[in-house]
């Protein structure tokens, strides 16, 4: 069995929720990547807490983009800064994965998928749901016509952890709030299964509690030519965790997903399917998914990608509409 080849790559950020997991994955992977170090720019070493010490070289841009032995880097910084940071990494002939949905105005994101495009790079979005054990099934359910023809797609995602007055109110520094922040995790499974809808209708609204006057409670409907799906996010609801749930409808039978993820042992989690046949009441049955690591198997995608041992089924013009259908849920004009 031939070995691949490991991808050298460097970190840029630890901003993002998502950046301590990412860089963890990056050097757990071993076998997969030669991991060089973890940059801090601007004000980004208020952060560093967010690591052990010793966990990551400390680098700086400088050693990342004047030193061409290294081929990709990850993206993880606030998200105001997202793409700021990897039109800088393209423009050094880096491949980037980048933390979702990719920065707050439209001109920056169009202007890396067309530097993207044109210098031939590979784009990896931190959409972690696409590399989730169930709705990979479901979806390859679909594809099999064993789901039927789909007319809807419901998703909700609130946040895991009890919100505080603090947290809800940062969300004030995006257009959408709690849409931008969670709601494009939901918006991209829509997409991605729906296709490109032909209307999408925000509604944005502040709950208000504790002095909140950000958009902590948003829902966006999605309309479609034979039906109408939905993306539901709160960052003031109680146990909204628990109750990560997409629901697909099809003319055969309807899938939910609910819990989305169960934690198991260490970083291991699964998905929880119930399958609702056409006319039946209750789930004809539930299963459990195989267990994956969402941060792992996203991070492999990514060299494999790069290696061409695998082919990204999300390509730049599919970022694009998926950023500018998450910026029209955010009540953006596009």
């Amino acid at each position: 069995m031939k070995v691949m080849k490991k991808v050298r790559i460097a970190q840029i950020g630890l901003g993002h929720d998502h950046a301590p997991n990412t860089l963890r994955s990056l050097i757990k992977q071993s076998d997969i990547f030669e991991f060089e170090g973890l940059c801090l720019p601007e004000n980004e070493m208020v952060y560093a807490d967010k690591i052990e010490a010793g966990e990551a070289k400390i680098i700086s841009l400088e050693d990342i983009f004047e030193n061409p032995e290294i081929e990709a880097v990850a993206v993880e910084t606030e998200e105001k800064n997202l793409t700021k940071y990897a039109l800088m990494a393209i423009n050094h002939g880096k491949h980037i994965h980048m933390d979702k949905p990719g920065g707050t105005e439209i001109s920056d994101f169009e202007r890396l998928i067309n530097g993207v495009k044109e210098k031939n790079l590979h784009l990896n979005m931190g959409y972690m749901y696409r590399y989730n054990a169930a709705v990979k099934r479901v979806k390859e359910e679909i594809k099999n016509g064993d789901i039927g023809e789909v007319y809807a797609v419901e998703a909700h995602m609130s946040p895991v952890y009890p919100t505080t007055a603090e947290k809800r109110q940062w969300l004030s520094q995006f257009k959408g709030g709690m849409m931008f922040f969670l709601g494009c995790h939901l918006i991209d499974i829509i997409v991605s299964i729906m296709g490109e809808p032909e209307r999408i209708i925000p509604f944005l609204k502040s709950t208000g509690i504790e002095g909140t006057t950000s958009e902590d409670y948003g829902v966006a409907v999605l309309e479609y030519k034979n039906g109408i799906s939905f993306a539901k996010c709160c960052a003031a609801e109680a146990g909204g965790g628990d109750r990560r749930q997409i629901v697909v409808c099809g003319t055969k039978k309807t899938v939910e997903i609910k819990p989305i993820e169960v934690y198991d042992e260490g970083s291991s989690m699964h998905g929880v399917l119930s399958y609702y046949p056409d006319g039946e009441g209750k789930p004809e049955n539930s299963i459990n998914s195989e267990s994956f690591d969402r941060y792992d198997g996203m991070m492999k995608s990514f060299a494999e990608n790069i290696r061409g041992l695998s082919e990204n089924q999300f390509s730049p013009d599919y970022e694009l509409m998926l950023y500018k259908c998450i910026m029209k849920a955010c009540g953006k004009e596009i």
